[in-house]
């Protein structure tokens, strides 16, 4: 009796949408800013009815630029970077798609009406940071890198700011919305400070030569993150115009000296090294309008929107860009030719949006237009240049 062996082939591998998790996460994100942005703009432009009532309209905007955008792009870094810091693989395939559509339930639910929907978007939004959290909690712990802990704690601290908010919704935490709102922004700057100490320097001597120098000053390392620290809790939970004011000061100081050290001949002529630059350009410029609200009676939307849109937005687009093309075998000093123009248009939406308001405050609606259209013209870009990248098997290996 003749027996047929059986031949055990390799796991079946997902679809490269779902190989790594900087790839739905940061096509998922590249969308919704495009989508959300509209929605935005036809609700404040236009004053359009397209948003649903249980959310003021600004309240809903903040909430998901926070907590849709820059958590899924984040979400996709730290998915990403966590295999290479640990050299073990994080969540692919089904489990991938399950944390991925949490996120989308979630940005849905926040646009429909009924009470129903809002408690849905809450419980979603949720669980994606949980699971998000054990996704990546577990090859930290498994490779004994507890030293990488304090990435997941800001995830956590992103998900109670989450938490507060929807409880800020219906009152049971009175100040919930606004505390939620600016633990969001402050938990994803701090994030961006300590990811932008890693790897910019070391992207800088990738694409300008080993013999670059970059000026790092341990002063400055030491003393910005109590500083920051500091700042935070004057400003959400003490709410001290005076101390914020002069914090705000310091830390524009701290990262202006930080920024300077950073600067090198040739930075300029590389798309994917000066992005970076100029986004950490902004969030200094935000610590200094941050004081200018308090010293010269400056609109407090300046300093949040040169956070926002000049720091976060343009450094998570730079971001984007440079993974994209690094984990799918793509060579990041040669990236597409648009790249270039696309990031400037992200900084025209941010000059529209921080400088011409302050220069011409009696436009400042028409400027507000101007932003966002430019936002949304620069994510198209990004969406036609990088979602063919994103949706293709990597060039290298089947394994990102």
């Amino acid at each position: 009796m003749m027996v047929t062996p059986i031949h055990f082939g390799k796991p079946q591998q997902p679809i490269p949408l779902f190989r790594l998790g900087f790839r739905p996460f940061f096509l998922g994100a590249g969308l919704f800013a495009i989508v959300g942005m509209g929605f935005w703009m036809a609700a404040y432009t236009f004053s359009l009815p397209v948003l649903p009532p249980h959310l003021p309209p600004m309240v809903w905007h903040a909430h998901e630029m926070i907590y849709g955008y820059a958590f899924a792009v984040i979400a996709g870094f730290l998915l990403t970077a966590i295999r290479n810091w640990t050299d073990i693989p994080t969540i692919r395939g089904s489990r991938l798609v399950a944390v991925f559509l949490l996120w989308a339930l979630a940005r849905v639910s926040l646009l429909l009406p009924g009470q129903w929907a809002l408690i849905l978007a809450g419980i979603s939004d949720v669980l994606f940071a949980v699971s998000l959290c054990l996704a990546l909690a577990t090859p930290i712990l498994q490779a004994k890198q507890r030293r990488q802990l304090g990435i997941i704690g800001k995830v956590l601290a992103l998900m109670i700011g989450n938490i507060l908010f929807y409880l800020g919704i219906p009152n049971v935490l009175p100040d919930g919305i606004r505390i939620g709102l600016s633990l969001g922004l402050y938990t994803i700057l701090s994030l961006i400070f300590v990811l932008a100490r890693r790897v910019i320097p070391m992207f800088m001597a990738r694409a300008l030569g080993k013999t670059v120098q970059v000026k790092n000053y341990s002063w400055v390392d030491i003393s910005s993150l109590p500083l920051f620290l500091a700042f935070v809790i004057a400003d959400v939970f003490l709410q001290s115009a005076v101390w914020t004011a002069w914090l705000s000061l310091a830390l524009c100081g701290v990262h202006g000296v930080r920024l300077w050290g950073w600067h090198l001949p040739g930075l300029w002529q590389k798309p994917l090294l000066w992005v970076l630059y100029a986004a950490y350009a902004w969030l200094v410029v935000g610590f200094g309008l941050k004081w200018a609200v308090w010293a010269a009676d400056v609109s407090p939307y300046l300093a949040v929107h040169a956070w926002a849109t000049g720091g976060i937005a343009l450094m998570t687009l730079g971001m984007m860009a440079r993974v994209s093309l690094g984990h799918t075998g793509r060579n990041v000093l040669e990236p597409p030719t648009l790249v270039g123009p696309l990031f400037l248009i992200m900084v025209g939406s941010a000059l529209f949006r921080v400088l011409f308001p302050l220069l011409w405050p009696s436009l400042e609606h028409l400027w507000i237009g101007c932003s966002q259209s430019l936002w949304i013209v620069a994510f198209s870009f990004f969406v036609i240049l990088y979602g063919p990248i994103l949706l293709q098997p990597s060039l290298e290996s089947e394994e990102d």
